[in-house]
C-alpha cells in the first residue's frame, strides 16, 4: 500500500499578522520531509473563502514552490475544481503542465465539481449542471494536454477554436487523472470513466471494502476512458498521529480532526456563516461538547470516530492501518494537519511513522502493484476498445486550420499602429 500526506492550509483564528506565512512555511516543510522520508504522494486541496477550515485557493502557486523543494514524492492536485466559472479549462492545463515540467513528471491531475454554496454562489457556478460541467471539462483538459495540437471543441459550457495548448507534460500521454469523491455514485463514476477515485469522505474499513470491491468490478466491466490513459486506482483519508504513548497521541492530535470535521460541517452541511466574522475556532472552543454529542448529530460523531483511528500508539495505528490494506485500497492519505495541531509535532509523528510502520506496508508493494496491473490489463484493453473518440494524438497538417493576426487587428483595431507599419503592397501579400 502507498501513502500520502494532505494539507488543507488549515488556518483557525485568532490570526496573527504573519500567521499564514508561518502555516504556508511549515506545510512546505513537511512536504519535504515526507519526500526525504519516503512516503510517496502530497495533495494539496483547492478551496475559496472558506475561511478557517481552508487558505488554500491557489494550489498551483504552492504546488510549484513545493516541486523545487522536493525530488521524488508525487505532487497531487486533491482537487482543482472544474465547473464553469472556476477557471477555463485551457488556463487549468497549462498550469497542470507547467508544474509536471517543474516536477519532473511528479504530477497526479485530481479533479472535483465542488459542494459549498460558500464556493459555488462566490464564482457564480450553477450548482445544477456542475457535474456535467466538470465532465465536459475534464475530458477537453485530457485532450489539451495529449493532443498535438488541440483541435477545439464546440460545447455546452464553454468553446475554444484550434490551438496547441502549451507546455506539453512530461508524462505521457498526460498526468494520472483523479475525481473527487463523497459517495458511492461518483465512486462508481470514476471506475466508468477510468478515473482514480480520491475518496475524502471518512470510512471504516468495512465500508471502504465495499467502495472498493464495487470500483474494480465497474472498472473490469463498464469503464469507457474519459482520457488517454486510465488510473484504476482508489485512496481514502484518514486523520493521523502517532506516538510511543497513544495518550500523547490523543492528546496532540484529536482535538484538530475534531476542529477539522467541525469546519468541514460547518460549511458543508449545518453552518451559518458572516464572512470575514464568523470565529469558528472560538464557536468550537465554547460548544464543544454540545457540538460533539453523539444524539445531536451522529453524522457528525461518525466521522469524527472513523478519522480517529491512526491516532494514537505505534501498535494501535499500525493494526489499524493493517485494516485498511485488507480491503484492497491502493493509498491511505494521512490528515496530518488540522485545528492546531503543532508543526513540530506533525514532523515528529511523520519521523516515527516512516521508521516504524511504513516499511511493512511498503514492502511487496511493487509487486503487488505488477500482479495488479497485468491482471487489469485485458480489461484496460476493451476499455480503450468501447472509447467513442479515437482521434489521433497528433492531428495531420492538411487538417489544422490557420489564421492570420492581422484579420484580428483589421477587424478589431482598424487604425492600430500595427497596420501603420505594413506598406500598400504588404498588406494585400497578407
Amino acid at each position: 500500500m502507498k501513502f500520502g500526506i494532505f494539507a488543507e492550509l488549515e488556518h483557525p483564528r485568532p490570526w496573527e499578522p504573519d500567521g499564514e506565512q508561518k502555516l504556508f512555511e511549515n506545510t512546505l516543510q513537511q512536504f519535504e520531509l515526507a519526500d526525504r522520508l519516503g512516503i510517496d504522494y502530497a495533495w494539496e486541496v483547492e478551496h475559496h473563502f472558506m475561511e478557517e477550515y481552508s487558505h488554500s485557493t491557489a494550489p498551483e502557486v504552492f504546488l510549484g514552490a513545493a516541486s523545487q523543494r522536493t525530488k521524488r514524492i508525487r505532487l497531487g492536485h486533491g482537487v482543482r475544481l472544474l465547473p464553469r466559472g472556476y477557471s477555463h479549462p485551457a488556463r487549468i492545463a497549462e498550469a497542470v503542465a507547467t508544474l509536471d515540467v517543474l516536477s519532473g513528471g511528479r504530477v497526479e491531475f485530481g479533479t472535483g465539481e465542488s459542494g459549498s454554496r460558500i464556493e459555488l454562489e462566490g464564482y457564480g457556478v450553477d450548482p445544477y449542471t456542475k457535474r456535467e460541467s466538470w465532465q465536459e471539462a475534464i475530458e477537453q483538459i485530457a485532450n489539451m494536454m495529449a493532443m498535438d495540437p488541440y483541435p477545439g471543441h464546440e460545447g455546452q459550457f464553454f468553446s475554444m477554436p484550434a490551438r496547441n495548448v502549451l507546455p506539453k507534460t512530461l508524462q505521457k500521454p498526460h498526468p494520472p487523472m483523479w475525481v473527487a469523491c463523497s459517495n458511492k455514485k461518483t465512486i462508481h463514476l470514476a471506475a466508468r470513466l477510468g478515473l482514480g477515485a480520491a475518496s475524502f469522505t471518512f470510512l471504516d474499513p468495512a465500508d471502504a471494502k465495499k467502495w472498493v470491491d464495487e470500483y474494480y468490478e465497474i472498472f473490469k466491466n463498464e469503464c469507457v476512458p474519459i482520457g488517454h490513459s486510465v488510473n484504476p486506482n482508489i485512496l481514502l483519508v484518514t486523520g493521523f498521529g502517532v506516538h510511543q504513548q497513544a495518550d500523547v497521541a490523543m492528546d496532540r492530535f484529536l482535538d484538530g480532526i475534531r476542529f477539522f470535521q467541525y469546519t468541514l460541517n460547518h460549511y458543508y452541511r449545518t453552518g451559518t456563516h458572516k464572512p470575514g466574522r464568523t470565529d469558528l475556532w472560538a464557536e468550537y472552543q465554547a460548544n464543544r461538547a454540545e457540538l460533539l454529542r453523539e444524539d445531536l448529530d451522529p453524522l457528525l460523531m461518525r466521522n469524527v470516530s472513523n478519522s480517529r483511528g491512526a491516532i494514537g500508539s505505534v501498535e494501535q495505528v499500525r493494526e489499524h492501518i493493517r485494516k485498511f490494506q485488507a480491503t484492497g485500497i491502493d493509498q491511505l492519505v494521512l490528515l496530518q494537519q488540522g485545528g492546531k495541531n503543532k508543526h513540530e509535532h506533525i514532523c515528529e509523528s511523520l519521523e516515527l511513522f516512516a521508521k516504524e510502520i511504513m516499511p511493512e506496508f511498503h514492502a511487496g508493494e511493487a509487486e503487488r502493484e505488477k500482479r495488479k496491473m497485468e491482471e487489469l490489463a485485458p480489461y484496460i484493453e476493451k476499455a480503450f476498445k468501447r472509447k467513442a473518440d479515437q482521434r489521433p494524438l497528433r492531428m495531420a497538417d492538411k487538417d489544422i486550420p490557420t489564421f492570420k493576426a492581422v484579420d484580428y487587428v483589421r477587424k478589431y483595431d482598424p487604425n492600430s499602429a500595427v497596420l501603420g507599419t505594413i506598406d500598400n503592397k504588404a498588406a494585400e501579400r497578407l
